[in-house]
């Protein structure tokens, strides 16, 4: 089986969850597996095909995106097995799959890890989209808290105060995507959300 993605105006993003395959784009082709990633730039057009049954995710950013200025050569490819992780808020790590460091210069492509718990109330100055290939977790918002299985998936607007808890005994894996482009480990928490936000759970 084959799929074409690519858009005119859009860049796309996917992330493999399980599976394996071969992408293509023009003249060059890597192989794609589970926990790996690849970029189509807006304007090309890439052949993801499937040499076992292959389990993705498509995100796709558009012109309006905010652009980073790049930072590193492009690259058609990446894994989680290859990427170092980097610390962000609490004993909270990532990954980064995609960014301006490597093509994508209108969104970042992560992984996060999560150990049991939770960290405190925090922001992101970036409008962000995550799914969750495995739970339990749960996300706490000031509307409430919502639970989070295998294949959940959820929205955060810029400056949205929340808490993803590891409802779990092993370490949770979330993808998520964030633009403008930047560090997963921009988190904020003034003392006066500090002071507004309490976790009563």
């Amino acid at each position: 089986m084959t799929a074409a993605i690519g858009d005119l105006d859009h860049d796309s993003l996917v992330y493999v969850g399980r599976g394996a395959g071969l992408v293509s784009i023009g003249d060059d082709s890597a192989r794609v597996g589970a926990r790996s990633a690849t970029f189509v730039p807006a304007g090309s057009m890439a052949q993801l095909s499937a040499t076992a049954e292959l389990e993705a995710i498509v995100a796709t950013v558009g012109a309006g995106a905010d652009l980073h200025a790049p930072m590193g050569p492009a690259e058609l490819v990446t894994s989680l097995d290859d990427a170092d992780a980097e610390s962000a808020t609490s004993a909270r790590s990532f990954q980064i799959l995609f960014g301006p460091h490597n093509g994508s210069t209108r969104a970042t492509l992560f992984a996060g890890f999560i150990p049991p718990g939770k960290a405190p109330w925090h922001y992101h100055l970036y409008d962000e989209i995550v799914w969750v290939p495995e739970g339990p977790g749960r996300l706490h918002l000031e509307s409430g808290t919502e639970e989070l299985g295998a294949g959940a998936a959820f929205r955060l607007r810029p400056r949205q105060v929340h808490i993803v808890e590891n409802a779990g005994e092993d370490e949770m894996t979330i993808i998520g995507i964030f633009t403008p482009a930047g560090s997963p480990s921009a988190a904020y928490l003034t003392p006066d959300v500090a002071t507004e936000y309490r976790f009563a759970g």
